[in-house]
């Protein structure tokens, strides 16, 4: 019989975001206390930091659970996806792509795809296509984020625990765990949301989040630290889509931090190629490069970016920051996409085989079609 997973808060995965998310919220109690006492715009601070860190629990664990129940579920089919529909570079990132958003997770798209680079069951150059696809999968949950989907939240975790509990079959009760999952991560964003909402109103804090509009490095420093705190860039454009929704993060402040969101997912990357195959860690490698040059493009090009989310997003920010981040990573895989072969060579030359030699080109296992 399939458990609901413990929260393995000794493992630090649970437990550092939310001593990070209480200890920052308790400093800034602290210093709104001192700067203005029993103000009519100061916001409970305890009940504020105490929903922020409970829907922070349940959000994460709703993560964990359903990342589990996926990998669970679609695990191996996942790894034979990946190995057969990789023939060429739009099948690879197409097929990067459709895993992903099965999987809820491009990190563990990506470390996956380190590991049958590592066992030679997907060429280096094959990989890269997949990674490029992760980042366009990844998507899919903000898009669903920014829809009003937490209102159903309750019903989800009621549908996903009788199907857990009920039924004798063991792919009913994975069903279950991943309605179950998805209940939990939309009731986390609801409860944050609610607790957020005297922010509105909190001049200090609103000054500061407009202070990260106008500064996109800012922005995007904070979002790859509440990447690699979080460890999941889904959870992050989650949480800022979900202060978006109040009025909290405005759209070039949102932007900022998703692109921050690009960089801080890599973490999860470069640790899974340590110890690998000269091939699994120059997959690594392009993963970081990649996220790097695409996000100092979107840098660069931030206000068009804002732009055109205005333009297909309609009216709602949340929508916006979700469109615009659709955009910048379908973006950024069509202009790499052409030269990914000149990019897999000099990878090849920066980290050469044990032996010193630099492969002649792409190789595989026999039967396995190279990139092309």
């Amino acid at each position: 019989m399939t458990r609901l997973p413990a929260v393995r808060l000794a493992s630090g995965r649970l437990l550092r975001p939310l001593v990070a998310a209480g200890l920052a919220l308790l400093t800034t109690a602290a210093v709104a206390a001192q700067n203005a006492p029993g103000g009519p715009l100061s916001p409970d601070w305890v009940d504020l930091a105490l929903g922020v860190v409970g829907g922070l629990a349940l959000f994460l664990y709703g993560v964990t659970l359903l990342s589990g129940a996926l990998k669970e579920a679609a695990g191996d089919s996942a790894r034979s996806f990946l190995a057969r529909f990789t023939t060429n570079r739009v099948a690879a990132v197409g097929t990067g792509a459709v895993v992903t958003a099965a999987l809820d997770s491009s990190s563990v798209t990506i470390v996956m795809v380190i590991a049958l680079v590592h066992a030679g069951l997907l060429t280096f150059a094959q990989s890269l296509g997949v990674v490029m696809g992760s980042n366009i999968g990844t998507t899919v949950s903000s898009l669903l984020f920014a829809t009003d989907l937490d209102r159903y939240a309750p019903l989800l975790l009621a549908l996903g625990l009788g199907l857990h509990v009920v039924p004798k079959s063991p792919r009913a009760r994975t069903a279950g765990l991943v309605v179950l999952g998805v209940g939990l991560v939309f009731f986390g964003l609801s409860v944050i949301g609610t607790a957020v909402e005297p922010l509105r109103d909190y001049a200090p804090f609103v000054e500061l989040m407009a202070g990260v509009g106008r500064n996109t490095l800012l922005g995007v420093a904070i979002g790859a630290l509440a990447t690699v705190v979080l460890q999941s860039s889904s959870a992050t454009v989650g949480i800022v889509i979900t202060l978006a929704s109040q009025g909290i993060v405005s759209l070039p402040a949102g932007i900022a931090m998703m692109l921050g969101a690009e960089i801080g997912t890599c973490v999860d990357t470069l640790l899974a190629s340590v110890g690998r195959s000269r091939e699994a860690v120059r997959s690594g490698l392009f993963h970081l490069g990649f996220n790097l040059g695409t996000v100092a493009v979107g840098i660069v090009f931030a206000a068009q970016l804002a732009a055109l989310g205005q333009v297909l997003g309609g009216g709602d920010v949340e929508r916006q920051i979700a469109v615009a981040q659709v955009v910048f990573n379908v973006a950024g895989v069509a202009l790499v996409l052409p030269f990914t072969g000149h990019i897999a060579r000099a990878l090849e030359r920066l980290v050469p085989d044990q032996s010193g030699r630099v492969p002649v080109g792409p190789s595989g296992p026999p039967g396995v079609p190279s990139l092309g």
